[in-house]
């Protein structure tokens, strides 16, 4: 069963009850735009199809079929009915809400002052599985965007599928760019068999942020009023120890109740600092590759953390912002994207870096904003237009960058102008240390995979799970996907 409606299931159907969006935060709700679609200008053609099968249907359906598929009656379908764009418009479709949503449509804004009326047509998606079903049939149906967001880490599934036009040197070219003018770290990570498939925008990893007047009180800041460095196991949990004496409550706060995402970020970057450490999944997802030993150890270490009262043993994605916002915790981990909340709470003094290397080399869980080109026929002139709305968003990585994200435009990361900007520039370096999810139809950012192995890293932190039963159950579910071919 295939569905489209705005707030309503989106995803294409897998085996598993864990089958559903995520329903636990990647985002803070004031970052995510579920549950709606908006169209930002105009109107805009939609999602249609699902390969043969769906080609079939729609061809039997007509237009009737094709925009149930598109988005129950909404604007989406306006273009298939009859309603023909402007030759000159440009589609883009996006899955950004919140302040990212707000910072977007102010890029978006100056690209339509840029470029003149009737330039850009935008529309932003339910975030998570929703978003990329809408974009595969879309695509599959020959009625894709010009231009789209995409994950780099869901990027891949869709390159693999064939539904993306990869990105040339003469493409970048168009518009003066070139690959050294990105992060080499996502550059090469966004490779699918030798190919480029995207234009990164930006890398947003996992984060510590710390309260600044619970880490003076604790003797925790330098000279600097910063905090000072923090490396290895030992001075991790000195440092953690302090800062629960200071509090009265734990030293540092991390979601794991009714939440998925952040109990595998902050595994996987515990996980992903150990020698030895492996992907989770290997062979573009038909082969779970963990190390069982190292998956189990790091397991027993977050326990035995909230066991000792160091880190929170229970507490939701808001709860867990909270604590460290009102001085009941020193630390807080989570995306860098919530420092717009935390900017927002009146007299909190607080700084953000990148999460202490504990073991034996620095690791961050992260993933990728990206621009993809769904697959479709383009004239030169329409391949020009999409790369120059590519190049708009580039060239204002400073506006991206006020929300938290590490620009992955070197132009913009090396400035003197970001260099300058604080606390964004003391947590940088993490995106040269990001772990990106192992490549699978079933990955990613918002997946099944972060839902199943989420909620067993979260059951084993509350204590309600031990370590070998949490990695029995990740293996024993995660092997249901392995074992199936990709849907698309």
């Amino acid at each position: 069963m295939l569905e489209s409606c705005d707030g309503a299931r989106g995803d294409i159907r897998e085996p598993s009850p864990h089958d559903r969006p995520n329903p636990g935060r990647t985002h803070s709700t004031a970052n995510e735009g579920r549950d709606r679609t908006r169209v930002n200008t105009h109107t805009s053609s939609g999602g249609l199809s699902r390969r043969a099968l769906l080609r079939g249907g729609l061809a039997a359906g007509g237009i009737g079929a094709a925009a149930s598929l598109a988005g129950c009656g909404s604007p989406l379908a306006a273009g298939l009915a009859g309603s023909a764009l402007n030759p000159g418009t440009l589609t883009f479709w996006n899955l950004f809400g919140g302040g990212d949503g707000v910072r977007l449509q102010t890029m978006l804004d100056k690209y339509s002052t840029d470029t003149g009326p009737n330039s850009l047509q935008s529309a932003t998606f339910a975030w998570g599985n929703p978003y990329y079903t809408k974009v595969s049939l879309a695509t599959i149906g020959d009625k894709p965007p010009d231009v789209a967001v995409a994950h780099l880490t869901r990027a891949a599934n869709l390159a693999e599928a064939g539904l993306l036009t990869p990105i040339t040197a003469d493409m970048l070219s168009l518009v003066d760019l070139s690959s050294t003018d990105f992060n080499q770290k996502v550059w090469e990570t966004q490779k699918v068999n030798g190919q480029d498939w995207v234009v990164p925008l930006d890398t947003h990893p996992f984060v510590m942020f710390y309260n600044t007047d619970v880490c003076e009180k604790a003797g925790l800041l330098g000279s600097d009023g910063k905090l000072a460095p923090i490396e290895g196991k030992e001075a991790f949990e000195a440092a953690l120890t302090a800062a629960k004496q200071a509090t009265g409550g734990v030293g540092l706060s991390v979601a794991n109740i009714n939440e998925f995402a952040t109990p595998w970020r902050f595994f996987q970057t515990l996980y992903s600092q150990q020698e030895g450490a492996t992907e989770f999944l290997g062979d573009s997802g038909t082969k779970i590759t963990m190390n069982d030993d190292l998956v189990v150890s790091t397991l027993e270490y977050i326990a035995k953390l909230a066991k000792d009262g160091l880190i929170s043993k229970a507490a939701d994605y808001a709860g867990s912002q909270t604590e460290m916002f009102t001085g009941k915790s020193a630390f807080y981990l989570q995306g860098e994207w919530e420092i717009t909340t935390a900017q927002g709470i009146e007299g909190l003094k607080f700084g953000m870096v990148p999460v202490p290397t504990i073991f034996d080399k620095p690791a961050a869980q992260a993933d990728s904003h990206t621009f993809i080109l769904p697959k479709m026929d383009r004239t030169d002139e329409q391949m020009k237009r999409a790369m120059g709305f590519i190049k708009s968003m580039l060239d204002q990585s400073m506006t991206w960058a006020a929300g938290g994200h590490v620009p992955a435009y070197l132009p913009t990361l090396d400035s003197a102008e970001y260099k300058a900007l604080e606390p964004q520039a003391d947590y940088a370096a993490a995106a040269d240390a990001a772990v990106y999810d192992a490549p699978a139809w079933y990955s990613g950012s918002g997946s099944n995979f972060e839902t199943i192995v989420g909620a067993a890293i979260g059951l084993c932190q509350q204590g309600l799970s031990t370590p070998q039963d949490a990695l029995n159950s990740i293996k024993s579910q995660l092997q249901t996907y392995a074992n199936t071919a990709n849907p698309l």
